[in-house]
């Protein structure tokens, strides 16, 4: 899965990377290294531009929120639920399939957090010892530190309990698609710790390389089985992983420290 994750990179270094045309300074948002659902969120996304006379697609930056509201929604409170949508299933889930074949995204990232539960701390936990285990949270990001582009989808969804013209009649919101996560060796792991993303986690955020970019953002395609073609999992060897701070486990937390690499797991959450 996918529940927190880091961005820190700023508008026009993604706008530079992903060949963005249009992104606006007043949606700037801030570093985050600790992006939780519902924030504010980068999208790169390929649209038509609003009340403009050319309707072909624009590669744009936009600022979204985490967690997606189907346009059929009566309320928008579903959506801190709606964080991923499982690369499996996208195609079929009611609240997905039609951005799955109209509005996809790709959501910039540094990486991604995952939380692992120690052994010890398992052992204590069958044992009816301790009811709440602590986990060690691991940093998975890739190994060459390129974006982490992650698959993405969109939505629009109206409040209809306010005017046209409020800034806030319309939602504009996105989930993060994952995938199973690979079993294949980490291209670096730690000393004393997990050795490949499956050690971590069952499930990992899809990762887009970039030749996938502009075939997952074009609106134009629209097939179902072409566009599943294009959830394969990224070839592996890719990510590298390491511990770091509890202290991300707070989302009070923000700032680069969290991202600090820690020589092993903290003490009581060895792996």
């Amino acid at each position: 899965m996918c529940g927190r994750y880091a961005a820190s990179r700023r508008p026009e270094d993604l706008a530079g990377i992903f060949e963005v045309d249009k992104w606006e300074p007043e949606e700037a948002l801030e570093p985050d290294y600790n992006v939780a659902p519902t924030k504010e969120v980068y999208a790169v996304l390929d649209r038509p531009v609003k009340d403009a006379d050319d309707k072909r697609p624009v590669r744009q930056l936009r600022k979204l929120k985490w967690g997606l509201v189907p346009s059929w929604a009566k309320t928008p409170e579903g959506g801190a639920r709606m964080i991923n949508a499982r690369a499996e299933t996208v195609h079929e889930k009611p609240s997905f399939r039609r951005a799955f074949t109209s509005r996809r995204c790709v959501l910039p990232a540094d990486g991604y957090y995952e939380w692992v539960t120690g052994v010890q701390e398992r052992d204590l936990e069958v044992e009816g010892k301790k009811k709440r285990p602590r986990k060690q949270p691991y940093f998975v990001l890739p190994a060459d530190g390129t974006v982490f582009a992650m698959a993405g989808l969109y939505e629009f969804w109206r409040d209809r309990t306010l005017p046209d013209d409020h800034p806030q009649a319309w939602w504009v919101t996105c989930s993060v698609i994952t995938t199973e996560a690979e079993t294949s060796p980490l291209a670096v792991a730690p000393a004393d710790g997990p050795h490949a993303l499956a050690d971590i986690h069952p499930r990992m955020p899809l990762m887009l390389t970039p030749d996938r970019w502009d075939a997952w953002l074009d609106p134009a395609r629209t097939d179902v089985d072409d566009l599943r073609s294009l959830l394969e999992p990224p070839p592996a060897g890719l990510m590298r992983a390491y511990p770091v701070s509890t202290a991300v486990s707070s989302v009070r937390n923000n700032g680069p420290e969290l991202l600090k690499e820690l020589e092993g797991p903290e003490e009581g959450t060895l792996f």
